[in-house]
This record gives structure tokens, sequence and C-alpha cells, in this order.
């Protein structure tokens, strides 16, 4: 089963000592043969956001700098996810930055061996239909002689086609932070147009009813202890709703709640106004994450 072969990769990366710095990373996945460095970005793929460990996150931001610094063997890790990856939805996260990358930073010197490769590589010339260049560059034309666009939308529009779409306004606060907790859990792979739809909410909720807003933090808050979920939560929607508008709100929650006073340390605010900055300082004081 999938959920095994992943389990194992991921205890060897938990376990890796040669993960602890990002210097340290680079060496060693430098070294790892091309199908084992495909498998492990295929599992990390699919690991959800409450199962994060520093090696994954390490790991994840080799592969982020991989198509800058190395672009033949990211072109090589590509092909052999293609070749060896049986799971669609998987495969298709390539295409959200890995390839994107490669082309916008390297294209010039990796598109003969792309051509090259498409001629007979149905899964490439599938892959190449999601890679979005702007008007201008150079290297679209050639991209698009050898895509296959009908192919990748349709497979695109089923993966981010919800079975059962959201209607946030239509929920109750309960079911609010639950589909927040269950759509921030997702891996990027798992995400379709639910998580932006929730997204998209809480982005009218600051804006027209803050109070709200903090509502379904404090609502969150009820059912979640996950530190990489909470580190979301501080970073993003508590963050962003925190304003001289809302600041006396903010103050009772904290004083009402030890965790809601907590999960202010990972709120950025340095850009604050001084009076906010100060007033936000006495809530957080040495607390800060």
């Amino acid at each position: 089963m999938k959920s095994t072969e992943d389990a194992k990769v991921l205890a060897v990366v938990a376990a890796a000592p040669e993960l602890g710095t990002p210097d340290d990373t680079d060496t060693f996945l430098n070294a790892m043969p091309v199908d084992e460095l495909a498998s492990l970005w295929a599992v990390l793929q699919r690991l959800s956001k409450r199962d994060q460990t520093s090696g994954a996150w390490a790991a994840k931001l080799y592969f982020d700098h991989l198509p800058h610094r190395k672009p033949d063997r990211a072109l090589d890790l590509a092909l052999e996810v293609l070749r060896s990856e049986s799971d669609k939805p998987t495969v298709m996260q390539l295409n959200e930055k890995f390839m994107m990358s490669l082309m916008y930073a390297h294209g010039e010197s990796v598109i003969d061996r792309i051509e090259a490769e498409a001629k007979d590589n149905a899964r490439l010339r599938w892959l190449l239909g999601g890679i979005l260049l702007g008007p201008n560059e150079p290297l679209k034309q050639r991209i698009l002689a050898v895509a296959d666009l009908k192919g990748w939308k349709a497979d695109d529009i089923a993966r981010r086609t919800p079975k059962q779409p959201l209607d946030c306004e239509a929920m109750t606060l309960p079911e609010l932070a639950r589909a927040w907790v269950e759509q921030h859990s997702k891996s990027d792979r798992n995400r379709d147009d639910n998580f932006f739809a929730m997204m998209d909410y809480e982005s009218e909720l600051r804006g027209e009813d803050p109070d709200r807003a903090i509502d379904l933090i404090v609502a969150i808050l009820e059912i979640e202890t996950n530190p990489a979920l909470l580190s979301l939560l501080a970073a993003g929607p508590l963050e962003d709703v925190i304003s001289m508008e809302t600041i006396d709100r903010i103050e009772r929650e904290a004083q009402a709640s030890d965790r809601f006073r907590d999960l202010l340390g990972g709120v950025w605010y340095y850009r604050a106004s001084d009076e906010l900055r100060a007033r936000l300082d006495a809530l957080v004081g040495e607390n800060r994450w």
C-alpha cells in the first residue's frame, strides 16, 4: 500500500541527522540516487500539514531550490516521477512550483532536452500542458508545440472540483471551525476549490465582520492543538485580523484565554503602528515563537 511505503520513506527522513542544516541537507540529498530522490519528493507531496517534521521541511526546501541550482538534476527528477509515480494528483504537483521554477530559471538550457524527451513520452507532454508561461515568454511556443493542453486541463478540473462544495455562508461556527481544520490539514496535493473557498470566506470576514473572524479563530482553538496548524492560524487569520479596530477584542480574548494569548506569540506585527505594537507587546511579552 502507498501509505506503508510512504511511512518507510518518512521514517528515513525523520531519522536522518544529515537534514539538520541546509548545507547538510544539500550534501545528503545531492548524493541520493534520482529514483530514491523522486520517491522522497512524491511522499512529501502527500504529507499532511499536521504531519510535517523538521526533516520534511528541510527536504521540501531542498526541492524548492533544486530547479534553480541544479536544472539537469531537477529535470531528471521530474522525468523519474513521471515514470515511476502512478498517483496522478501527486504527479500534478510537479507543475505547482517545480517545473515552473525550472522553466523560468533555466528554460533556455533545458528546452532542447524537454522537446527531445517529449517526442516519445506522453506523460511529459501531458505535464507540459500545465506549464503557464507569460505571453512574451520566448519558450511559450516551443512548449505549446508539444504540450497536451486538453489532457492536462481535463485532469486539472477534475482534481480541483470538490465532491461536496463548501457553503461557508450557511455553516455554523463549529462547522466552519471543523472545515478550517480539515482544509488546512490537507497536503497541497489534496487541496481542491474548497480550500480556496475557505480562504475567500476568511478574507470577506476580515473586511466585513472582523468580530466573527475572531469568533472563528476562538472556535478553532477549542478543537485544535497541532503545532503546525496553530502556526498557520497565528500567521494567517489572527495576524491578518489584528488592527486598531480589533485590538480591544484581541485584549479581551487574551485575558480570558491562555491559549489565545499564546497564539499571539506566533503573530508578526513589527510594521504595526506604535500604539498597536505597544498593546500587543504587553500581551505577548517574551512569549514569541
